[in-house]
């Protein structure tokens, strides 16, 4: 028989009333209180979810992603590099997207959608070789920026000369003009990614809008102008070929690096909506676009001007504009000048959007100090790694000025930033073919897996590696108008090693400080 109190306490709760028998009570039901709302882009934390990276927002679609992607590798300066170097660009091209540019794809395509968390590449170096290596690739990834910056940012300069139209040329030129327009753009894109990526990202997404079209623009106006009047450059299957000279070996390095930046946005995994479907997806769809317009851009530069005429940073605008003056449309060259502003002003954003992120990843790990993984209270953004990245990338930009020419200061800046990029790709297709061998990449239903099982792997893999190391020591030979061949190599081998050097420092000061925490 039921005891008589636990009964009424059963017919109690049933009625919704408070009663007491014996020596139970029944307290008066507490009203309901909706739970608080929170936007979606604004992940609920508690105090049991504390991390810094819980704090992030989730802002970026399928088409952000794909336009960061664009905003991030594709940039005209590598078009009139291209249409500098000569005819011999077109086969670079195509060799650099066969045997690096497709493979690269893949292996992010594996890594993203198997380890899809905030970091990218030094997670998966970290995951693949430990702590140690991981801190490696993080720290080349990141540091390469304050040297990349100043490269980006004078080219992005000379390029916006032409929104003045006939003396842009002139103005291209200009050190003084290069300077101011080089940190205003710095300021902008550091400033917008602090405020937070949900506001950044539509200066990210204009960029790849703003890059693409100018260089649709150009592959239009070298097709229409080879048409109706001719070609200044005569294609042949022969002088398509690579061709070796200083030039060309140098420039195989830069028409890599140009092919590279898919993977930047996988440091941002944890800020990507659905990223395991998002980001293949994304890097499929631009790698197509992005293949297609470096090479028809080259063609098109190259019927428009010929080599020699060339400017490698600025080139693009002198073609289109010549080509506009020749078909009589020449407010096109004036558009194309303040659409691909805004491209390099987004593809500077991107940049420091993605790559904030791997200090901030590692500031949390505890091997920077901590500051690196402090996010903003009120933007959720990694204010401190952006604002240190901005600083540092400005100064570097300062003293990249203290040189005989503009073309000597952006080629060794170029050159010792493609090293130190290039370091962490090393990590990324070693640990490819070492995570291969996992159990869980069979298992995982979410991996959008290398085809051909592990042979596919390894061919992805050793080819990718192979042609990282090949650019990395190219970087070190300068090119043929170098008026010092030794003290070009002296700065751009003595620079990298002292960036090394100053992370290694960093990263045994993390690691003794974190074992004392222990």
């Amino acid at each position: 028989m039921p005891h008589p109190g636990r009964a009424a306490l059963f017919r109690a709760s049933r009625v919704g009333i408070a009663l007491e028998r014996d020596h139970f009570s029944i307290p008066e039901p507490r009203p309901r209180i909706a739970p608080k709302r929170y936007h979606r882009d604004f992940p609920m934390t508690t105090t049991t979810d504390p991390t810094p990276k819980s704090q992030l927002r989730k802002t970026m679609g399928f088409w952000d992603v794909l336009l960061f992607n664009i905003a991030t590798v594709v940039g005209p300066r590598w078009i009139a590099a291209a249409g500098h170097n000569g005819t011999s660009s077109i086969s670079l091209w195509i060799l650099a997207a066969v045997f690096f540019f497709v493979p690269g794809a893949l292996v992010i395509n594996e890594l993203s959608s198997r380890f899809p968390e905030e970091g990218g590449l030094y997670v998966w170096a970290k995951e693949a070789f430990g702590p140690f290596h991981g801190f490696i690739a993080g720290w080349t990834y990141w540091i390469y920026t304050v040297f990349y910056f100043p490269g980006l940012l004078l080219a992005s300069a000379s390029m916006s000369a032409y929104v003045f139209g006939a003396h842009g040329a002139t103005l291209a030129q200009n050190r003084a003009f290069q300077l101011e327009v080089s940190l205003g753009l710095l300021i902008v894109a550091v400033g917008l990614n602090i405020v937070g990526l949900n506001i950044g990202k539509w200066l990210q997404n204009a960029g790849g809008v703003g890059t693409f079209l100018p260089l649709a623009i150009l592959v239009a106006l070298g097709a229409l102008v080879a048409f109706h009047h001719q070609s200044v450059t005569h294609f042949t299957a022969r002088n398509m070929l690579p061709t070796l000279n200083w030039d060309t070996v140098n420039f195989w390095s830069q028409i890599a690096f140009a092919f590279t930046g898919l993977e930047l946005v996988s440091a941002m995994s944890e800020e990507v909506r659905d990223p395991r479907r998002t980001l293949p997806r994304a890097v499929y769809g631009a790698s197509a676009l992005i293949a297609f317009i470096y090479i028809a851009g080259t063609f098109a530069v190259l019927a428009l001007v010929p080599a020699a005429d060339l400017d490698p940073q600025s080139g693009v605008f002198h073609a289109i504009t010549i080509g506009s003056v020749a078909l009589r449309i020449g407010f096109l060259g004036i558009l194309a000048a303040l659409l691909v502003t805004v491209g390099n002003a987004g593809g500077v954003g991107s940049t420091v959007a993605g790559i904030a992120r791997v200090p901030f990843v590692v500031g949390i790990d505890r091997y920077l100090p901590a500051a690196f993984g402090k996010i903003h209270p009120r933007w959720r953004t990694p204010w401190v790694s952006i604002l240190v990245q901005g600083a540092a990338s400005g100064l570097f930009l300062l003293l990249s000025q203290i040189n005989d020419t503009t073309r000597g200061a952006y080629q060794s800046l170029v050159d010792v930033a493609i090293i130190l990029y290039f370091i962490p790709f090393l990590y990324m297709f070693a640990a490819v073919i070492r995570l291969g061998r996992r159990p869980d990449r069979a298992s995982n239903p979410h991996a959008i897996l290398v085809p051909g099982g592990q042979s596919g792997v390894w061919i992805c893999g050793a080819l990718g590696f192979f042609v990282v190391l090949i650019a990395i020591f190219f970087s070190v030979i300068p090119p043929g108008d170098t008026s010092s061949k030794t003290l070009f190599e002296f700065k751009v081998v003595l620079t990298t090693v002292a960036a090394i050097a100053l992370g290694l420092i960093l990263y045994w000061r993390g690691a003794r400080s974190k074992a004392t925490q222990l």
